[in-house]
């Protein structure tokens, strides 16, 4: 009987030690992904507590240890090839050009600058500080580069983070999520620094955005995710819809306004929310305008018939963009016409009035529609209307600096192009440091680390005012 029951017990720590070891290593290899929102979080925290203890260099440090993994040639080309595959979504291309400069140009500690006061009631210095474990919603559009880009900015800040991906990108946001964590642990910095659940979902985003662990909530997407977030009832940042305007007056070098419209139109398949939507072109130069442009990769639509079509063909009943249409390539679109094109044609054109559909709704598909005004004036006017007051990006080719700042005042865009494809203000070909949440609706504007900290004051009264 001793026997019997020695052996009971025998089996049954075995068992309790099988099990352990299993979860072990489930902890061990999962590098980051959860089963549950709770889990995520609650790890989340932990790292955030360890993180707290090291020093902005060290964070810095976590920082480039994800650019170097991910400008790896094997990581970056697989990320934004399964990027497209998986969102059907995009150009590998372009997408691999997005992720090197998400790695590259996002800033790291040299954006968190203090700020020092002295006189002769003493010593003032205001830093910036972290919130805590930050939610991140992430869109299907730019899924691994806002992923890279947030990660960067927010573990700089001396923030953790658990990313809500949309469901369409969950497979690849899982592999970029795991090959991060797995490069910071071999580095020696604390596990579970980004995290994120097995199956995003709307529930598992509701889970996140109530957990009161969560203290910042950061949202790239659309007028819905955006609201939802603002609605909360706890900070949130913002990055929401836009729909850019390009104003093309008789000052501008015609020829490079139409390479580069369609240069920007086209990057990845005009998904990116800063990417031209609409064209204001003065008449004495839109014949020309549009000449360029077909010679460098657009192809027109003439027939207003087709017009309405292709219009019909994209366009939901309520008026937004069919989903499977979103991110195609013209090529791809044309071909559902009947219209057949080789790989050098990157953008639809059309002209239509300035109240047509395709002008007033942000479409994120390779399709720009042009519209003929006789002054520039006029044009700037219809290029706020159409952008709707969402005060994201806009564009104008002129060397009229008076009328170039008369739009730049009376759009109050976050990011305003002159003279330029729309990519430069996010650092593509331009000055600046890249971001992938254009926070427009809260203010943050272009974003990085000190967008996601706390301004935190210390005072030293009567004491270390040398001068």
């Amino acid at each position: 009987m001793n026997a019997e029951l020695l052996q009971d017990v025998v089996r049954q720590v075995l068992s309790e030690m099988k099990l352990e070891s299993s979860n072990i290593l489930s902890n061990e290899y999962n590098y980051g992904i959860f089963d549950d929102m709770e889990a995520a979080i609650n790890a989340s925290e932990t790292a955030q507590r360890k993180l707290f203890e090291c020093s902005v260099q060290q964070r810095n440090e976590f920082a480039n240890v994800i650019r170097r993994e991910v400008l790896k040639k094997d990581n970056l080309e697989m990320i934004s090839r399964d990027a497209v595959e998986e969102t059907e979504i995009g150009r590998f291309e372009d997408k691999i050009l997005k992720n090197k400069v998400a790695a590259e140009k996002t800033p790291g500690m040299e954006d968190l600058t203090t700020r020092a006061l002295t006189g002769k009631d003493g010593l003032m210095i205001e830093e910036y500080c972290p919130f805590g474990v930050i939610g991140s919603i992430t869109p299907t559009t730019n899924p691994t580069e806002t992923l890279i880009n947030n990660s960067i900015s927010m573990i700089v800040g001396g923030n953790t983070v658990v990313f809500s991906p949309h469901p369409r990108a969950k497979n690849v946001s899982i592999k970029l999520v795991k090959m991060m964590n797995k490069a910071l642990e071999e580095y020696g910095a604390p596990r579970n620094m980004i995290t994120m659940v097995k199956e995003p979902s709307i529930e598992n985003t509701n889970l996140m955005m109530s957990n009161p662990k969560v203290k910042l909530l950061v949202a790239t997407g659309g007028p819905f995710i955006v609201n939802t977030v603002l609605s909360s009832g706890k900070k949130a940042i913002g990055a929401g819809a836009g729909n850019p305007p390009v104003v093309v007056d008789e000052t501008a070098d015609i020829e490079k306004a139409a390479i580069d419209i369609v240069s920007g139109a086209s990057f990845d398949n005009n998904v990116p929310c800063i990417a031209e939507k609409e064209v204001f072109a003065v008449d004495s130069i839109s014949d020309m305008l549009i000449y360029h442009m077909k010679k460098n990769g657009a192809y027109e639509i003439v027939s207003q018939d087709m017009i309405e079509k292709l219009d019909k063909l994209v366009s939901q009943e309520n008026g937004k963009p069919k989903t499977e249409f979103v991110g195609k390539s013209a090529k791809y679109i044309l071909e559902k016409l009947g219209i057949y094109v080789d790989d050098s044609i990157r953008l639809i054109i059309c002209r239509t009035s300035k109240n047509h559909h395709l002008v007033q709704e942000e479409m994120l598909m390779p399709i720009l529609p042009i519209v003929s005004v006789s002054d520039v004036d006029i044009a700037i006017e219809y290029a706020y209307e159409a952008e709707h007051g969402n005060r994201h990006t806009a564009i104008m080719h002129s060397k009229n600096v008076e009328k170039l700042s008369k739009m730049a005042k009376k759009l109050e865009a976050t990011i305003f192009v002159k003279n330029a494809p729309s990519y430069s203000g996010i650092g593509v070909g331009g000055e600046g440091h890249t971001t992938f949440t254009i926070a427009g609706p809260t203010g943050e504007g272009i974003t990085s680390a000190k967008s996601f900290c706390r301004i935190r004051r210390c005072v030293m009264h009567d004491s270390f005012s040398i001068r």
